[in-house]
């Protein structure tokens, strides 16, 4: 299996990819990459939420996300790159969100967050590049409110055997040039959130054949056994 890449590499690359990032991405996904972001949004958010958007780079979730919260909700987007956050604060602006838009710059295995901060945290397309995905998955698990949600997209490995060796390759080939894989390889992390308790509400798998997309949202028991707090929806 393919290892993340170091913290300071990846921090750089997306500096430089941040401009064609939305572009690439779209791409190389075949437009896969919004639908996941669409899913996670429909399926997680709703108005009044407090969302975290954790390695939101250049803001396409977040902004996905800042319509559904409406006005008495908000959304913070952290992330390691200035580059990124730099985008991400000018289509803000642009969409009109920008006071319910909130830009940090921070790491996934270090955010400066107390546990339970949020009633969502997504993760789209940022756990594929970290060096150990299933301890940042724990980490923003821990950051949802009991009763809240935990939104994922991720690279994952194709379910066919001819499909799945071929895919490897590809992944491997692209693996030597960062500024095309983006730090991106197959990874899981499903089985890790359910062994915490998380309760699958959401768990699709869409995208071209060779390089699928796993998105899930998974639900933080309340502590008590009791019904999560009622939330409005949009």
């Amino acid at each position: 299996m393919l290892r993340g890449l170091d913290p300071h590499v990846l921090r750089k690359l997306y500096d430089r990819l941040a401009r064609r990032y939305d572009a690439q991405h779209a791409i190389i996904t075949a437009c896969a990459d919004g639908r996941g972001r669409r899913a996670l949004v429909r399926a997680s958010v709703r108005r009044g939420d407090r969302v975290l958007d954790a390695g939101g780079g250049t803001g396409s979730t977040a902004l996905l996300a800042a319509s559904r919260v409406g006005p008495t909700g908000a959304i913070v987007v952290l992330d390691q790159s200035f580059g990124m956050l730099a985008v991400a604060r000018r289509r803000a602006t642009s969409a009109g969100v920008r006071q319910r838009v909130s830009l940090v710059v921070g790491d996934i295995h270090a955010p400066p967050f107390r546990a339970g901060a949020f009633d969502v945290v997504l993760s789209t397309y940022s756990m594929c590049p970290l060096v150990a995905p299933s301890e940042g998955a724990t980490i923003l698990y821990h950051l949802v409110r009991a009763g809240g949600c935990l939104g994922v997209a991720h690279s994952t490995d194709p379910r066919g055997r001819v499909t799945r060796r071929v895919g490897r390759r590809v992944e491997a080939w692209a693996w030597r040039w960062p500024g095309l894989s983006m730090g991106c390889r197959a990874v899981s992390v499903l089985p890790h959130l359910r062994a915490l308790g998380g309760m699958v509400q959401l768990d699709r798998r869409l995208g071209v054949p060779l390089w699928p997309f796993h998105v899930f949202v998974v639900r933080k028991p309340v502590s008590d056994g009791g019904r999560p707090p009622a939330r409005a929806r949009s």
